[in-house]
């Protein structure tokens, strides 16, 4: 690697920065690739990244955080300001997480470098860093989040580099990836937290359209999930179907078309999820609104094991095992108790009478479930099933803290990259409520997020005696509270970004 200066012009004037850059042998010959952008830099500040660069790939950067050799001048105390404050705290962690996950070697690994100006690599942690920091549209991340961020200093991309036409392109990019992407997440995420993939957790949602997305043929108008506050049914929606296991960890989704019913979606996940992960000795747990008695049929055929609720209409046909006095306390307010299947279908009139208000007060709050797994206890089988919440979870990460509603994008392919990008930006959430549970912070990780989030990223304009204004880029000392979370996280915040003289 070696250092090459640059030059732009800004404001009439003609500014030389750095970048560093390393050569790489392609099939069209020799090509350089821009590893960082490192802006206006003095001798000693060339030589050290240099020295840093001699490291090799994948550490010189976080060296350049290291203390250097103490450098004294005499400063103007009366003129030092204070000059810009950016985010830091929010992308670094996120980059962090980035990091453990090995998403940055895969992304490198994926999409393979060209003529490009800025690595697409780069490009795409753009995109799942900003999805996870400030959810918005292309358009707001390039003029408003990156340059108000710490990520052009994290990434080494300059904030002029950014705009929505890269995104764009980056979208395009990044697209053709998601199966590796997903099972690269899935093998990662077991390797950290040692989770069982026994249980897999099937639901779906809808997200909703502004705008007609008339040439994309998901865009379908459909029962419009999410309750009061998110249902649009006036508008055009796809379907998305998310596997999840124990504790919400995902693995894999895909895109229905909106009109497509939920009960229509099961075999073909079932047989995406097993060509990509294997037919192993897994228990799917489905809700009820996924069950038909074809749907069971399918499942017992090739040996796959269930667990399923059965819809509230169908408890009429247990109404003497409700009445049985057999049952076994989970916990405070919550009983099971196992029974088999009638023989035959049961057939009833209802009818208006009084008895109805006891059978109310009977069957209010019962779930049946349907299984075929008979080596679980009642309780076994009801916690399984209840993980289904992990599901629900999912989609409220998703509408909430990752914005995937509304889709503004109207082609099929950029609706289905903005859904990609959600979907890491969703595991490092899950990352970090994993991490933060194993460190004793508890289960609301959007709180310590938000937190760390207040860490910035500060410039100080030292005027000296010779007349030169020094300017250096400093890391905010935590507080007492984020330095305790850091240091449960097994976290350390880098002390200053150097910045050159000018």
């Amino acid at each position: 690697m070696y250092l090459r200066r640059c030059y732009r012009q800004k404001d009439g004037k003609r500014h030389a920065y750095w970048a560093l850059v390393e050569s790489l042998r392609t099939a069209r010959g020799p090509r350089q690739r821009v590893v960082a952008y490192l802006g206006e830099m003095d001798e000693a500040g060339r030589l050290g990244v240099r020295q840093q660069a001699e490291y090799g790939n994948g550490t010189w950067q976080s060296r350049l955080f290291d203390r250097a050799e103490p450098e004294w001048v005499e400063v103007d105390l009366k003129r030092i300001a204070v000059e810009r404050s950016r985010e830091f705290g929010g992308p670094w962690l996120g980059l962090e997480l980035c990091r453990r996950l090995g998403l940055v070697e895969f992304l490198e690994r994926a999409m393979a470098s060209g003529r490009e100006e800025i690595p697409w690599p780069l490009m795409a942690l753009v995109l799942v860093l900003g999805r996870l920091c400030e959810p918005s549209s292309e358009l707001h991340l390039a003029e408003h989040f990156y340059e108000a961020s710490a990520l052009a200093e994290l990434l080494g991309v300059p904030a002029e580099k950014v705009n929505e036409d890269r995104l764009y392109r980056t979208l395009d990019r990044l697209l053709p990836h998601k199966e590796a992407l997903e099972k690269h997440l899935k093998e990662r995420l077991g390797e950290l937290f040692e989770l069982d993939y026994d249980l897999l957790l099937y639901d779906v949602t809808s997200t909703y359209f502004e705008g007609e997305a008339a040439a994309n043929p998901l865009a379908q108008r459909g029962y419009s999930r999410g309750g009061a506050l998110w249902a649009r049914p006036d508008c055009k929606q796809v379907n998305l179907a998310l596997v999840v296991s124990r504790g919400g960890m995902p693995l894999g989704y895909e895109l229905f078309a909106g009109n497509r019913p939920d009960v229509t979606t099961l075999e073909e996940m079932v047989a995406v999820m097993e060509a990509r992960y294997g037919k192993a000795n897994r228990i799917w747990a489905l809700d009820r609104g996924m069950i038909s008695e074809d749907n069971i049929e399918f499942l017992k055929r090739e040996g796959r094991r269930y667990i399923a609720g059965t819809p509230q209409g169908r408890l009429k046909r247990f109404e003497r095992e409700l009445l049985a006095a057999d049952w076994r306390q989970v916990h405070g307010g919550l009983e099971v108790r196992r029974c088999a299947a009638p023989d035959g279908s049961a057939r009833f009139q209802w009818q208006k009478v009084e008895r109805w208000r006891d059978w109310a007060r009977l069957s209010e709050g019962c779930y049946l479930l349907r299984s075929n797994v008979t080596d679980w206890s009642a309780e076994d089988l009801w916690r399984a099933y209840i993980q289904l919440t992990e599901a629900e979870a999912a989609f409220r990460i998703h509408q909430s803290d990752l914005d995937l509603r509304p889709v503004w994008h109207q082609k099929q392919e950029r609706v289905e990259a903005h859904i990609l990008v959600c979907f890491p930006a969703y595991v490092l959430w899950k990352t970090l409520a994993h991490t933060c549970r194993t460190a004793g912070l508890g289960d609301e990780p959007r709180k310590v997020f938000e937190e760390l989030s207040q860490v910035a990223l500060v410039e100080v304009a030292l005027p000296t005696r010779t007349g030169v204004t020094i300017r250096k880029r400093y890391v905010s000392r935590p507080t007492e509270h984020q330095a305790i979370l850091l240091q449960r996280l097994g976290l350390r915040l880098p002390p200053a970004l150097d910045f050159a003289p000018v």
